[in-house]
């Protein structure tokens, strides 16, 4: 086995924002009117898709847009509307948004525990690279996961998004790994494929919900040479 690191995304990746019943009274549009179950699926992935833009914006709308993931107020900004623009009135938009931003709403994939856990109890080191504007941290603590993440490397916090370079430079020097001997797992080609620019590897994961992707993390590690025992 060549690979020394592993570097993960968060969003579609190891955790997911998923639609549950405490989400109904948000997702209802002007006149009350609930929300379909392909609506509220094309609000979570307008919520959650990592490069698309799906609207046209104003000139602040845009600005806001194109920096979300680097200041938490044009992420808020952006966000909203692109709910008020699926449909969301306004008030629901804003609440909606603060499950958006919420660490504690996101769900784990099946088999997050079990590859963070078997990484490092190999001694592999183990980094989250995340375009995002908002702390992930409690996300992973809830699960007691936090101890086992050796470098939490946020855009907002450093000031550079995936694909640029150098927001996986400084997730390797963290980690204090060469680039080469990195794997990079996400589920954006566009994004998280960045990493091979520095000459890591990249296993692309579908952002399929939770329950249709048991195994895909632990399949991404074996095809790398990664085995778990899992």
């Amino acid at each position: 086995m060549d690979i020394d690191a592993v570097l993960f995304d968060f969003s579609g990746t190891v955790f997911r924002l998923e639609d549950d019943r405490t989400w109904a009274d948000e997702l209802v549009g002007d006149d009350g009117t609930p929300f379909d179950v392909a609506a509220k699926a094309e609000v979570l992935r307008r919520m959650t898709a990592p490069v698309e833009q799906f609207m046209t914006f104003d000139a602040a709308g845009q600005h806001a847009w194109d920096h979300r993931d680097l200041d938490p107020a044009l992420h808020r900004h952006a966000y909203l509307e692109v709910l008020r623009g699926t449909g969301v009135p306004g008030t629901h938009a804003a609440r909606l948004y603060d499950r958006l931003i919420d660490p504690l709403a996101w769900t784990p994939y099946p088999d997050t525990g079990t590859v963070l856990e078997a990484l490092s109890a190999q001694g592999i080191p183990i980094g989250i690279v995340s375009n995002i504007a908002f702390d992930i941290r409690p996300a992973f603590a809830k699960h007691g996961w936090d101890g086992l993440v050796g470098a939490m490397t946020l855009s907002y916090e450093i000031g550079a998004v995936k694909p640029d370079a150098a927001i996986f430079r400084e997730a390797t020097d963290r980690l204090g790994v060469e680039p080469e001997r990195v794997l990079m797992i996400g589920d954006s080609a566009e994004a998280d494929g960045g990493a091979a620019a520095l000459g890591a590897r990249f296993a692309l994961v579908e952002p399929l919900p939770t329950a249709e992707r048991p195994r895909a993390l632990i399949e991404a590690l074996g095809a790398h040479g990664v085995r778990l025992d899992a």
